[in-house]
């Protein structure tokens, strides 16, 4: 989920807790199988599986795994499925602009499971363009401010990353993240990394160029659309235009 970055990072480290590891896996994995099939299985000439990797490893799957899955993708063993990108564009509660990104194997299966997640949950889908010109494509790369050994700051992280096309750097507590054009996203990591700075993943993004603030009511009716579309093998990743100021998530993380 991206839209509100600190709720994001949250509900990532709740999903070992909650017992939805198995199905992170699984959205994971599927996303280094396609990027073999795109670009090959040779992590040094194919940015996009080599980021796909290191998200996996950061959220513990396991080697094999990742072998095999980076196998079943460049053809060096079968079994692969034929995965397409599908972008749907809604609504969700308080008119917040949502794009649903899903990688599947069945387009028609997607598209009712996603239809009936929205309309279920007080949402509704849109016609294609509706919504995506909200959006904006961009390079997103989150960093841990708790290093091994030592703590990173803002200045840090800005410093590492200004002259290799950072547009912000912004402090979302115990980490920072990075904004970037889509296409300096490489760049962007490679200089946290030259600099010895860790990051946990590093995706092109849709950043939404403006957002709606939402209270307590609204917060906790689109977060319960999220959860379902989430929890739908289909989807991938979701986007919306949605800030929640710091203390209704207080307020949410104590009901």
């Amino acid at each position: 989920m991206s839209g509100h970055s600190k709720w994001a990072t949250t509900k990532h480290k709740k999903a070992v807790v909650d017992g939805k590891r198995a199905k992170m896996f699984t959205k994971l994995i599927k996303n280094i199988e396609v990027a073999a099939r795109m670009g090959g299985g040779d992590v040094s000439g194919n940015p996009t599986l080599y980021d796909a990797i290191q998200k996996a490893k950061k959220s513990s799957v396991p080697n094999d795994n990742i072998d095999r899955a980076v196998k079943r993708g460049s053809g060096a063993e079968t079994g692969g499925a034929d995965y397409q990108t599908i972008m749907y564009e809604g609504y969700g509660p308080s008119g917040v602009a949502m794009l649903i990104e899903c990688l599947t194997d069945n387009k028609n299966r997607a598209a009712m499971e996603v239809r009936t997640a929205m309309t279920r949950n007080g949402g509704s889908l849109a016609d294609p363009g509706s919504v995506s010109f909200l959006f904006h494509r961009k390079g997103v790369v989150l960093v841990p401010a708790a290093q091994e050994g030592r703590t990173v700051d803002e200045d840090d992280v800005l410093e590492a990353t200004l002259e290799a096309g950072a547009d912000d750097v912004n402090d979302l507590g115990d980490a920072f993240e990075v904004v970037s054009e889509a296409t300096d996203l490489v760049a962007v990591r490679t200089a946290l990394q030259a600099a010895g700075i860790d990051y946990d993943s590093a995706d092109a993004s849709f950043v939404p160029d403006n957002k709606i603030e939402l209270d307590a009511d609204g917060a906790a009716k689109l977060f319960r659309l999220v959860d379902v579309l989430e929890d739908l093998d289909d989807v991938q990743n979701i986007f919306a235009n949605f800030d929640v100021p710091d203390e209704v998530m207080e307020q949410l993380e104590d009901a």
